[in-house]
C-alpha cells in the first residue's frame, strides 16, 4: 500500500512551508493551491492608508496575505507608527507582521493556547476604551464581519481596506493530475483545508465529484462544516499547527483499510 498523500490546499507560497514541514516528519505531502492570491486592483487605496496610518488607533489584519499585500505598498523608509496596535488572529499573521518590522509589543493576538479566531482576539482587546477610536480592517474583497461589529458596538469607527483578491485558481497540469489521483484513490489521500473558500473552489473545479469516500482535515470548525457539507464523510478538526496536523495524519494513516 502506498503511503498516505497529504494534500495541502493553502495558496501558493503559503502551502510550501507546510509541505516541507510535513515531509521532514516522514509524511508524503503535496501542494494543490485552491485559492489564487492577487494584489488589489486599487493599489492607490492601500498607499493612501499608509499616509494616514498615524491617525489610526488599531489596524486589524485578517491574514498573512493581508499583511503581505499591505506592506508591499509601504512608502520607502516608513516604519510602523509607535504606539499603533496591529491585530492578528493567528500565528501566521503574527509572524508576517513581525517579519515586516512590527514590534511584538505592538501586536494584539489571542492568548497562548487560544484558538486562532476573531473571538479569541476580541477577548484580548475588548477592555480597551474604543469609543471614538479609529479602526482599519485590512482584508480581501469580503470576509467575516464579526470582529468589526464588536468594535462598532464598543463605539469605534471602522473602515475596511481591500489589500488583495482571492480568486479561483487555474489548475496547472501537475495539480490537475493530483486532483484526479485523489478522486481515483480517496482512501490514499487526505485533504487539508485552512479555508472554507478552498472547499468551495474544490467543488467548482470538480462539480461532478463524489467526496463520500474522501477524508479531510480542517483547521477550524466552520471549515470542517463546509467540508462535511461538500460531502466529505470523515472530517477531523485540528489546530492550525504542523505538529497537530502530523499527529492527525498519522492517525488517518493507521486507520486505512
Amino acid at each position: 500500500m502506498s503511503p498516505l498523500c497529504v494534500i495541502v490546499t493553502r495558496p501558493r507560497g503559503q502551502a510550501e512551508p507546510w509541505v516541507q514541514a510535513l515531509r521532514t516528519r516522514g509524511l508524503q505531502a503535496q501542494a494543490l493551491a485552491l485559492i489564487d492570491i492577487a494584489p488589489t486592483p486599487d493599489a492607490a487605496a492601500v498607499e493612501q492608508a499608509w499616509q494616514r496610518l498615524s491617525s489610526l488607533d488599531f489596524v486589524m489584519f485578517v491574514s498573512a496575505n493581508a499583511v503581505e499585500h499591505f506592506f508591499a505598498r509601504r512608502p520607502p523608509g516608513r516604519a510602523w507608527p509607535s504606539g499603533l496596535l496591529a491585530g492578528s488572529t493567528g500565528q501566521g499573521t503574527t509572524a508576517a507582521l513581525q517579519a515586516c518590522g512590527v514590534p511584538p509589543d505592538h501586536i494584539a493576538q489571542p492568548a497562548p493556547g487560544e484558538s486562532s479566531e476573531s473571538e479569541a482576539l476580541w477577548r484580548q482587546v475588548a477592555g480597551r476604551p474604543w469609543r471614538g477610536r479609529q479602526v482599519l480592517v485590512v482584508r480581501g474583497e469580503d470576509g467575516r464581519n464579526w470582529l468589526a461589529q464588536q468594535f462598532e458596538l464598543a463605539g469605534a469607527a471602522v473602515q475596511f481596506l481591500v489589500a488583495y483578491q482571492r480568486r479561483l485558481p487555474v489548475l496547472e497540469e501537475a495539480s490537475a493530475r493530483l486532483l484526479a489521483s485523489a478522486l481515483d484513490d480517496p482512501r490514499g489521500h487526505v485533504w487539508v483545508f485552512s479555508s472554507s473558500e478552498a472547499v468551495a473552489h474544490l467543488q467548482t473545479l470538480s462539480p461532478q465529484a463524489d467526496w463520500s469516500a474522501s477524508r479531510a482535515v480542517a483547521t477550524h470548525a466552520r471549515i470542517a462544516a463546509a467540508a462535511r457539507s461538500a460531502g466529505f464523510a470523515q472530517v477531523l478538526e485540528v489546530a492550525p499547527e504542523v505538529e497537530a496536523l502530523v499527529a492527525c495524519c498519522a492517525h488517518l494513516e493507521s486507520s486505512r483499510c
